[in-house]
């Protein structure tokens, strides 16, 4: 799929994973909408080619005004990335008792319904567009899992639930697409070097580095921009989810 001079929407735009995939689509000549709260919107780097919207992916309506920005400029929407996402860990049952409903809530909220709903107010968007090929391709979503969503850790119950959900949403979420002609594909990381990590000691990254079996160290938010960039070049891999994680297995701890 041709993406130079259309427009894409990521979610998470401004940091880690999607920072790096804003700027690599940018830098082929997409116009690319940042989806991100004010707090990362204010850290990031200004770019060519990159809008920053406040948006909030648990707030329908804020994805809406979102959604309504990109309509109004002139490049088609035809990509949609979603890397929105957060983790924080808990036990099921643990010392101070059950996990805490809200915050599982939470996890969810972010990382499955907001993937969802992005998906399928952008989806309405890439459907009024006029087809690429003569396969009637209007465009892509990319939804962002985890290998949590296969091996999920111990105090990972609300994060690996909502990966499992991206994960298992992606080949029906295809099938209900294909009538418009946009793929669905998604992206499962392993441990990737993102700003959630910088707090980390040298002696826990070394532990994560040797867990990983080649290459033996973090991924990079550069690579997963380059898996990114191919899904969107390769218009037959559709309904699938591609593991990005140096053939990393995750044990329960």
């Amino acid at each position: 799929m041709e993406i130079q001079g259309q427009a894409a929407i990521i979610t998470g735009g401004a940091s880690g994973l999607g920072a790096a995939t804003a700027q690599a689509l940018a830098q082929r000549g997409m116009k690319v909408y940042a989806f991100d709260l004010a707090a990362s919107i204010e850290k990031a780097s200004s770019s060519d080619n990159i809008e920053y919207l406040e948006v909030d992916v648990t707030d329908h309506e804020s994805i809406r005004a979102g959604i309504a920005t990109v309509k109004a400029g002139r490049e088609p929407l035809r990509v949609v990335i979603n890397c929105a996402g957060i983790g924080t860990p808990g036990r099921i049952l643990s010392r101070r008792g059950p996990h805490d409903l809200n915050q599982f809530a939470q996890v969810i909220n972010v990382n499955l319904l907001g993937t969802f709903n992005v998906m399928t107010l952008g989806a309405e968007l890439i459907a009024q567009q006029e087809p690429l090929d003569d396969d009637g391709q209007r465009g892509i979503v990319i939804n962002t899992a985890s290998v949590a969503a296969f091996e999920g850790q111990i105090g990972q119950a609300a994060y690996a639930a909502s990966k499992g959900g991206v994960h298992s949403l992606t080949i029906s979420a295809a099938r209900d697409l294909a009538s418009y002609g946009i793929r669905v594909n998604t992206v499962a990381p392993g441990i990737v070097e993102t700003p959630m990590m910088a707090g980390i000691t040298p002696e826990f990254r070394e532990s994560l580095e040797a867990s990983v079996p080649f290459p033996a160290r973090l991924a990079r938010p550069e690579e997963y921009a380059q898996l990114v960039l191919d899904l969107i070049g390769h218009d037959y891999i559709n309904g699938h989810t591609v593991r990005m994680d140096g053939a990393l297995r995750m044990g329960p701890r």
